[in-house]
């Protein structure tokens, strides 16, 4: 055997009898490629075709839709019960690109917001945008990988986490601690002490903590959908075991967020905490001894079935002696209803609202409400709670000649009834103001109360939903006073939407100010503009660093227009829009809108004076009566 032989393999015996290796014979320099191959351009020209000089060229490429065609039937007759190839396994190191983007949303999360927020909320909302940044980077990876075929060599890699390891972390310690600077700045904007205790460690830790906590979740969900996809590929074509497998993984995935953790986790645990609130008192509140207040004597609704915060409202009513002591002059017992959400047996019914007003109505002839000069409806927060400012505002006033009339549509936070009661806030307080409307209909013209509705914050929701719009609003009552105002607010929401030219939404001019004006600083702001103000009148104390005002889904993608020049009184010039962090930092802020003195964050302490003294003051009411009134409501202890 020769070399040629056993190099080639050749059998001999298909050779010529001579045994010598005889080269094959050349293919003549046609354009003619193997047989039932078609024309090979890279072996011949046609002189016919090609010009003398000219050279044919590469071989055209095949359609893209052939080859996307051709791909998508490789994958689906491929065994799905096989080993997956690399790109379906867990990667052992987070990926580069959505480890820059959630730093770059980290230190994002560090710009200043609405209202001040300590290192511990500061940590949690870096955590919370870091692991949405991670999550949008690794789509970016994802999205590269699919379309770049030359990866980056390993060289290339290496300088890069290099990069990342020498910058990132020395960029986010001094960025911490350049965001203590403006926490401090926006401190002292809202009449805090610059004071601030600002752990940059601890903060680090926090966010990187969520960061990885949610990383290994998410690895180990998408493992379960992996591993769910190869089983089913044994028995289904691997397209149908792919999208059944996704699907099933999405519904585990919802399912037990929604059900298993918000439901019956969050939820849970937030409704138990607040029933048993519910069924206490608050110190130093007593059944009151006035047979005008609901659950004291003669009452329609028993002293215990009334709950926590309508045991605070009626148990804190202000005696006429006190009333008379700061008048100066006779005053009355005023008149306070409320009817809690659990009625009692007696007066139950399939239709809980109509009830509720009901009940309300009859409450309100026991007490002599009708015959009194104001009669005020008011809409209640989440677990039923009506400032105590609002109220005694109003009694001082007008000397006691008052009845404040309000339902308890839950007892739950207003975050939590935001979630699940919304929708119940509207209609018990529409319930309530048509069934109050309807017997003030029934009275003599000249023997009506004069009807205002008031309500702050998830209250002032309940009251804009029980109308059709501002023009029903000032058609239907005497006047208004809605403090805190949510951004899902429909009244508030359509007045900021069509303010006149010119104002800001934060300070929202509507019709030229003839009956409805916004202020922050009502001894001044309620002044402007200059034209007439027209009774009826409603007042919206809305502050500009109320991060219940503004806090809307919107903000995750779209820039606010509180942020556009000039910005609110209160709000520093450094603070940022960014995609998804500024929706995590103002829902952070609402946690501690509380924490600030009034007028700043949802805080608006003795301005319902001025609201009330706009509103509706009594005959012979002055300047000097509100300063003296606002500083007896602005001294004593804050009612949150």
């Amino acid at each position: 055997m020769t070399s040629t032989d056993r190099n080639t393999g050749a059998d001999r015996s298909a050779g010529p009898a001579s045994g010598t290796s005889r080269a094959a014979p050349c293919a003549p320099d046609t354009d003619e490629g193997p047989a039932g191959q078609g024309p090979d351009t890279h072996r011949g020209t046609d002189p016919a075709r090609y010009p003398a000089g000219r050279s044919p060229g590469p071989a055209p490429r095949p359609h893209l839709r052939r080859r996307a065609a051709d791909r998508l039937l490789a994958f689906a007759r491929r065994p799905y019960g096989d080993r997956p190839a690399p790109s379906y396994r867990i990667r052992r190191r987070p990926d580069l690109i959505a480890l820059c983007l959630a730093t770059v949303f980290f230190w994002a999360s560090l710009t200043p917001s609405l209202v001040p927020r300590p290192w511990y909320l500061q940590g949690l909302v870096g955590g919370i945008t870091a692991v949405i940044g991670y999550a949008l980077g690794s789509t970016l990876a994802w999205i590269v990988r699919a379309f770049v075929r030359r990866p980056p060599t390993d060289r290339l890699r290496t300088r890069c986490w290099q990069a990342y390891w020498l910058i990132s972390p020395v960029l986010a310690l001094w960025l911490i601690s350049e965001s203590a600077r403006m926490q401090r700045q926006l401190r002292v904007l809202q009449g805090l002490p610059p004071a601030l205790t600002w752990h940059t460690p601890v903060i680090a830790t926090i966010a990187l903590g969520l960061l990885f906590t949610a990383l290994l979740v998410a690895r180990a969900v998408r493992l379960g959908s992996v591993t769910l996809i190869r089983r089913l590929g044994r028995l289904l074509p691997r397209p149908v075991a792919s999208a059944v497998g996704v699907v099933l993984s999405a519904l585990v995935v919802l399912v037990g967020a929604r059900d298993i953790v918000f439901d019956r986790g969050i939820v849970d645990i937030a409704d138990r905490i607040a029933e048993a609130t519910n069924d206490g008192t608050r110190e130093g509140i007593r059944r009151p001894g006035s047979r005008l207040v609901s659950g004291g004597p003669g009452s329609l609704i028993p002293w215990e079935s009334l709950g926590y915060q309508g045991r605070n409202f009626t148990g804190s009513t202000p005696a006429r002696d006190a009333l008379s002591a700061w008048t100066g002059r006779p005053a009355l017992d005023p008149v306070r209803v409320y009817i809690p959400s659990a009625l009692p047996a007696a007066f139950d019914d399939d239709r809980p609202f109509a009830a509720q007003a009901r009940l309300a109505v009859r409450e309100l002839d026991r007490t002599g409400a009708f015959d009194r000069a104001v009669l005020a409806v008011a809409g209640t927060t989440g677990t039923g709670w009506i400032d105590p400012n609002v109220a005694e505002a109003l009694e001082y006033m007008h000397g006691g000649d008052t009845a404040i009339v309000a339902v308890q549509y839950s007892y739950l936070p207003s975050w939590v009834s935001f979630l699940v009661d919304k929708e119940k806030a509207g209609r018990a307080t529409r319930a309530l103001l048509d069934a109050v409307r309807t017997r003030l209909d029934s009275l003599p013209v000249g023997h009506r109360p004069r009807l205002v509705v008031t309500g702050e914050s998830l209250g002032a929701y309940a009251v804009e939903a029980s109308f059709d719009g501002a023009d029903d609003l000032l058609a239907s009552t005497d006047g208004a006073l809605l403090m805190g105002a949510p951004n899902f607010s429909p009244i508030s929401r359509e007045i900021r939407r069509d303010r006149d030219p010119g104002s800001p939404v934060w300070r929202p001019q509507y019709r030229g100010g003839a009956h409805i004006r916004f202020a922050q600083f009502p001894e001044t702001d309620l002044a402007r503009p200059a034209a007439v103000w027209r009774h009826p009148r409603a007042v919206y104390l809305q502050n500009a660093s109320d991060p219940v005002v503004w806090w809307s889904p919107d903000l995750l993608l779209n820039r606010p227009s509180w942020l556009d020049e000039p910005l609110g009184p209160d709000i520093t010039p450094e603070i940022t829009w960014f995609p998804f962090v500024a929706f995590w930092q103002t829902s952070v802020d609402m946690a501690v809108s509380y924490g600030v003195d009034a007028p700043h964050g949802h805080r608006y302490g003795a301005g319902a004076v001025d609201g009330w003294a706009a509103v509706l003051q009594p005959p012979g009411w002055t300047s000097a009566d509100t300063d003296r009134l606002r500083a007896f409501i602005g001294h004593r202890p804050a009612a949150y």
